[in-house]
């Protein structure tokens, strides 16, 4: 079963074979990434409560921790995830009283801060270590607090407003925060931009590394702007203060390298300290609105604003420069939206200078069109099934059981076909829906997919999954998007929802999530 999902999906188990990359040459790089030449050491709060409290992990939590723990890589203290989960009733009460010591006194082990980078290839055929992404594996132990850390404290933070940090504008990292998420909020803002102008220029961002050259004091002092306890806040300061790494490539491993910069990825609240390091990126001139998911930045910029894309970008890289980061903009992309029905009255803007102007745009894996189209995401979508299906053909002749090829089926190519579709499924014509339903239509006559349900009918399930999510959770990051409710107290047609149903000023809004779900089943 797992081979063939690695065949589906590209990932194999073979050692990389490069003559002129080892161990400490890739470690030496890496390090040499994550060195900050202006590197100041972040300060710790002195009012912190040193008491030992007790009550942040009780023993039966820890307990279902350890019960619940998943096959994980071993980190350089040797613990492994299995030994753990096996001795958790012995070893409960022992790891809660030592996670309460580290929080409380906000002590992390020297153990947990060494890391082992397991190199993984970001292209079919790496030469050289920038080939590499770095993908560091952490003691379990630590991992464990991390994640208390972050569910306990530093996801609340978050839901608390602050005057210079905002985290209304990103979408990862965060709870109900997702692709999908992402996805619905700048298409919402792209297409609402488009009613009152002409067309809105997107610039898709790329930093180079980001998550490897974060500056840690600049972090920090985003981080003490949080609601957090004192204690909580020392923990995160020393924990990001003296970590080592080595890496391992081929069989052998290198020596340790002391790091001063990076969130360290494959950590617990690393890809939560990039939301904090990212929340104080913001446009600097009203009427233009960012959207972020994670290092991907998104800057939309209506026809009305246009002559501020110079100076959004001018301040994106001085901010860029205070967080010893770099904006590529060799990599980044400019796009002009436009309404398709009026594109002949439209006269784009001149391109920027440095950054590319593109046609269509891959967003988070889905392309979009300057007409706002997604048929060429379809098309790429069906080819990319069509070559799991030759797969899939291919382990059927080699024995594999009819059940485990349908869950190949179910795992792998149904959810290319719907992923992040409540976003994009408005977008798509009812010509594009029918290929879907044929592919759909030829793998039932095949044995693949038992279930009677078409990919329309998958779509509207998913949607009404999310649209429970956004109007039931008081703080999902789509919450923004929807209307304020009706406070009308008689009702003439009966809806499903008690939500103001905004005016549909163009074509365009009726295709976006909200709309499209809001007006659903009225009548």
């Amino acid at each position: 079963m797992w081979a063939a999902v690695r065949q589906l999906t590209g990932r194999h188990s073979q050692p990389v074979t490069v003559d002129s990359i080892d161990a400490n040459s890739l470690n030496e790089h890496y390090a040499n990434i994550s060195t900050d030449t202006a590197y100041t050491l972040p300060p710790f709060k002195h009012t912190a409560n040193q008491e030992w409290a007790r009550d942040w992990v009780t023993d039966f939590r820890m307990f279902e921790i350890l019960d619940s723990l998943k096959s994980t890589s071993t980190g350089l203290d040797g613990l492994p995830a299995w030994f753990l989960r096996l001795g958790a009733p012995v070893f409960c009460k022992t790891l809660a009283d030592l996670i309460n010591l580290s929080i409380s006194t906000s002590v992390v082990p020297r153990q947990w801060k060494q890391a082992r980078i397991c190199p993984v290839p970001k292209t079919s055929g790496p030469t050289e270590p920038s080939d590499f992404r770095p993908i560091s594996v952490t003691p379990v132990l630590s991992r464990i607090t991390e994640k208390i850390i972050v569910r306990d404290f530093l996801y609340p933070a978050l839901t608390s407003p602050l005057s210079m940090l905002s985290f209304t504008d990103q979408y990862a990292f965060r709870p109900s925060g997702s692709t999908t998420a992402a996805l619905i909020a700048l298409l919402h803002k792209v297409t609402e931009a488009l009613e009152t102008n002409h067309y809105v220029v997107v610039l898709a961002l790329d930093f180079s590394k980001a998550f490897d050259t974060v500056r840690h004091s600049s972090l920090l002092e985003k981080v003490a702007q949080l609601d957090l306890p004192d204690n909580v806040y020392n923990w995160l300061a020393n924990f990001f203060n003296g970590h080592s790494h080595c890496t391992r490539f081929n069989g052998s491993t290198s020596q340790l390298r002391n790091v001063n910069a990076s969130i360290i990825q494959g950590s617990g609240v690393g890809p939560v300290m990039y939301v904090v390091d990212a929340a104080d990126l913001q446009a600097v001139t009203p009427g233009n609105i960012m959207v972020k998911y994670a290092d991907d930045t998104y800057l939309v910029i209506p026809a009305c604003n246009i002559d501020s894309r110079e100076r959004e970008i001018s301040n994106i890289e001085a901010w860029s420069c205070v967080n010893n980061l770099t904006l590529n903009q060799s990599k980044s992309a400019e796009i002009v939206f436009t309404d398709s029905r009026k594109r002949r009255l439209v006269q784009p803007p001149p391109p920027l200078q440095g950054i590319a102007r593109v046609t269509s745009l891959k967003v988070l894996g889905v392309t979009v069109t300057e007409k706002l189209s997604v048929a060429e995401h379809m098309d790429d979508v069906i080819k990319s099934c069509a070559r799991s299906m030759y797969a899939i053909s291919v382990l059927r002749s080699h024995g594999m059981c009819t059940r485990l090829l349908q869950q190949v089926f179910q795992s792998v190519v149904i959810s290319k076909l719907t992923y992040a579709a409540p976003a994009w499924w408005g977008f798509s014509t009812s010509a594009d829906r029918l290929r879907f339903e044929t592919f759909l239509r030829r793998a039932a006559r095949s044995g693949l997919w038992e279930s009677v349900l078409t990919v329309e009918e998958l779509v509207d399930d998913a949607d009404e999954r999310l649209f429970s999510k956004v109007r039931y959770c008081a703080h999902h990051v789509l919450k923004d998007l929807l209307p304020p409710t009706s406070d009308s107290q008689h009702n003439l047609r009966k809806r499903r929802h008690n939500i103001t149903l905004p005016e549909k000023k163009g074509h365009l809004a009726a295709k976006n999530f909200i709309i499209r779900l809001l007006y659903k089943d009225t009548y």
